[in-house]
This record gives structure tokens, sequence and C-alpha cells, in this order.
């Protein structure tokens, strides 16, 4: 393993309204991507402290990812023709999800013959009678691919050459999910930092730094100044992994220059996030230290991530962060994890649809798409997908030795707003247990949450639900 740092110095800055301006932070945030992307980011005044964005069974499974072709057909005036073909369609499409059903069953019980006619069958036929830009057509082509990946050739993680930083840009551009996670774990951390001079964020999703820029800039408008700030990132041993974060981190340090935030930046660099140990990230008592996961752990279940979670224990961070899809993929039961992975990214898709940048479409989907190749082609060590409840997520955590933090009423509104800003209607942020949730139509889809070191003080414990209470001693 093998790291390095770059240090920013800080300077002052004369003109702090010029500082916080639109344009100039907009231009700082864009040399983070591609040309081709734009990150409409800033703090805004007068939205509140802290931070803020600008910018089953079958026929419930058919009620779900039918939504969207419906709402479409209830949109236009239909002429007496039209509807026949329409209801044609809805027949089709309900007949696909059925045999969709059947493949899957199929191929968990070893008939793989049959579960190839079905493919053939879909593909062929059914497919050339619905809409396959949109609805019940797009989800069911996507899933016919899997099927036929993980026949044919299984252990395949998903379709095309574009790059996985360029899928994730894409992703965080078309929708609001990963905006939502920045936003609410960022808020979080700003709260936790709260009047301390030495502040470490240990993060294992850099990706563009896209996160931090944020951060950042509120660190720097914080009362009595800003703290120095160590950032240390995770970055998987590829060949150009050391350069493509080297380039971030110089980016990120020019940033906190400009804003005088004295930073520095480190990259621990692993084959296997499950060998990092806390040595490597050569904390100092002094600081205030936040691990932040933003779409990561689950990853780790394949692993003893009860070992990996106790090793982030000991780093006694002030707080860790964890974003996770709220679904149930991670069940050895195939044609269970099919039917969930089906309803999750049918409502995924459906809420694609309402967001208005159709340049960022495409590839966002081929970034969900690779994720459900992954969950229905993979198994064993080669299945990194394995999604699981918010529910389970704080049981394991509370196991592990956390607390959960409240994320606040403040971060529940500032991330309505956010919604109001970037994203289409239908999508809806939810409070669960101090846990913050974004979903559509009132179907949770990832889950935001906040935990802290739990002390001899506290007490806490699982309901047999499976949710957490806590008291405290005196």
């Amino acid at each position: 393993m093998r790291s390095y740092d770059l240090y920013g110095v800080s300077h002052p800055v004369s003109d702090m309204d010029e500082l916080i301006g639109y344009d100039r932070v907009t231009s700082w945030v864009n040399t983070f991507v591609p040309e081709h992307v734009s990150l409409p980011t800033t703090l805004g005044p007068g939205s509140g402290p802290g931070l803020s964005y600008i910018d089953p069974v079958p026929n419930e499974l058919m009620k779900v990812i039918g939504d969207t072709w419906t709402d479409q057909i209830d949109e236009q005036q239909l002429s007496g023709e039209s509807q026949l073909v329409c209801d044609m369609e809805e027949d089709v499409g309900i007949r696909l999800v059925h045999v969709l059903l059947t493949c899957a069953d199929a191929l968990q019980r070893g008939e793989f013959q049959l579960a190839n006619s079905l493919i053939g069958e879909m593909t062929n036929g059914m497919m050339t009678r619905v809409n396959t830009a949109c609805g019940i057509g797009k989800v069911a082509g996507y899933f016919i691919d899997a099927l036929s990946r993980r026949l044919c050739h299984p252990g395949l993680t998903g379709p095309g050459s574009v790059s996985n930083e360029v899928l994730y840009h894409h992703f965080y551009e078309a929708c609001p999910y990963l905006k939502f996670a920045h936003f609410t774990a960022n808020q979080a951390i700003l709260e936790a930092f709260e009047g301390q001079a030495h502040v470490h964020v240990i993060d294992f999703n850099l990706m563009h730094g896209l996160q931090w820029p944020a951060l950042i800039q509120a660190l720097a408008l914080r009362p009595g100044g800003p703290p120095s700030l160590r950032l240390t990132a995770i970055s998987p041993s590829t060949s150009n992994g050391h350069d493509f974060f080297h380039e971030t981190g110089m980016r990120l340090a020019q940033l906190a220059r400009s804003v005088n935030v004295k930073f520095s930046f480190r990259v621990v660099t692993t084959s296997q996030l499950e060998d990092i140990k806390p040595w490597m990230f050569q904390t100092s008592p002094e600081e205030a230290i936040a691990v932040n996961f933003i779409l990561q752990l689950h990853r780790l279940l394949i692993t003893n991530i009860n070992q990996f979670l106790e090793s982030i224990k000991s780093l006694n961070p002030k707080i860790v962060t964890v974003v996770e899809q709220d679904a149930n993929h991670n069940v050895p039961d195939f044609l269970v994890r099919f039917t969930e992975t089906l309803h999750y990214y049918s409502a995924m898709f459906d809420s694609l649809e309402a967001c208005q940048l159709e340049a960022a479409k495409p590839l966002a989907e081929t970034y969900m798409q690779r994720e459900i190749c992954n969950i229905i082609c993979c198994e064993g060590s080669a299945r990194i997908e394995r999604h699981e409840p918010l529910i389970k997520w704080q049981g394991r955590l509370i196991q592990a030795g956390f607390k959960a933090l409240h994320m606040g009423r403040n971060a529940f509104k500032q991330a309505n707003m956010l919604l109001s800003l970037c994203s289409g209607e239908g999508y809806s942020v939810q409070e669960s247990d101090g846990c913050l949730t974004l979903g559509w139509h009132n179907r949770p889809l990832i889950a935001a949450s906040a935990w802290q070191v739990r002390t001899d003080k506290d007490g806490i414990s699982l309901t047999n639900d499976g949710s957490t209470s806590s008291s405290s001693s005196s």
C-alpha cells in the first residue's frame, strides 16, 4: 500500500461576497468533472443555517412498474384506435412481468432450456409490441438482458466500456439521489465539526470529489473562522488510480486555498476495502474525525463486515455517515432477489423519467443497468451490489457499538428544498428514526443515517421489529 500528501496553503480573501457567488463556485466545481458535465452547486443566502444546495408479489409488482407507462397514457387524449393499441400494450406489459418471473424461476431450478426459450419469446415477440423507450418496455429490456447474461455468461458485471467514474457523474446529474446523499452527509458532518479546530474526513467513495466543495465552502463561512481540514481518500490499487486521485486532490486543494481553508489531502491505496487498517489513516488525537460511506458499505457484506466496523470504531470518530440503497437485494434465493430487484429498479427508472436533464439520462441508465447485472448475473465474491434495507443497517451498526444521531429538522427541510430545485414531482423525503430517506411516490429508495461510537452511558437495544430504543443513565 502507498500514500501521498497534497498540502494547500491558505491565503486571505478580500471579498467574501465574491467568494460565495454562484458563478465562481460553479466554475470551481465544474473543474472536477469532464467538460460535458455541469454541477450547479453553491451556498445560497437566506436558506437557513448549514449547507444549502441550489440547483412483492407479481400483482403488486405490476402496479409499481406500470405506473410510468400508465401515467403516460393518461396524459394523452386517445382516439378509439389509440386506446385499443394502448390496451394491447398493457396486456403485453402484464404478460412480460409474468414471463420475466417465470424465466427467473426456471434459472433458479436449473431448467436452462426453458429459460432460453422464454428469453427468446420475450426478445423476439413481446418486446416488439411494447414501447421500449419508457415504462415497462424499457425496464423489461434491461432485465431480459441480465437474465440472458446469467444464462450465457454468468459473472459478467455489466455492459459497455464507459468508466464507472463517468457513469457516476451522469447518474449524479440526471437525478437527485447522489445530490441527496452528499447533502445529508455533509450537513451531518458540518454539525458534528462545530467548534472543532482540526477536522479530518475519511472518504470511502471520493470519485471526482463532488461531495466536498460544498463542505469546504461551509467551513470557510463558519463563525470564528474555518478549521484546518484533512481529507483522506480510499483508492483502488489500479494503474491509473494514483493520477486520478492526485488530480482530484490538487483541485480540492486549489478550491480550499481560494476560500482560506487550510487543507491537506492524502490517499490510501488498497486492493480491497476489508484490508484497510486504522493505522493507515495517520489520525491525530487533536482531530475530530468523520468517516463517510456513500453507497459503499454493502460491498463489504461478502466479507467480515463486523470486523471492519470494529476497526472504524477504534478510530473514535466524531461521526460516521452512511448512505445506502434502501432495498433487499442481498438474499440467497435467486427468485426473491430477482423480484425485489425488478420492483426496486422499476421505481428508479420511473423516477428518472421525471427528471429534466435528458442529456445525462442514457449513461445514468447504464449506471443502473450495471448494478442490475451484478445483482442478477453474479454470485459469491463477484456479487458486490448487496443492498439491504435501512432497518438491517441500523441493527448491524448498533450491534457493532454505534448509536444513531438524529439528522435534524433542518436537514429534512433543506433536503426538501433541494428536491424542489433539481428534480421533478413525485420525489419525497421522509424521516424514520432520525434517518432521512429519499423515495419515489412514498417508496423509500435511498437512506441516509449518521452514527457515533456508543459510550458506557448509552443504553441502546433492538426491539422485536428491529427498530431502536435508547436510554441514558445519569
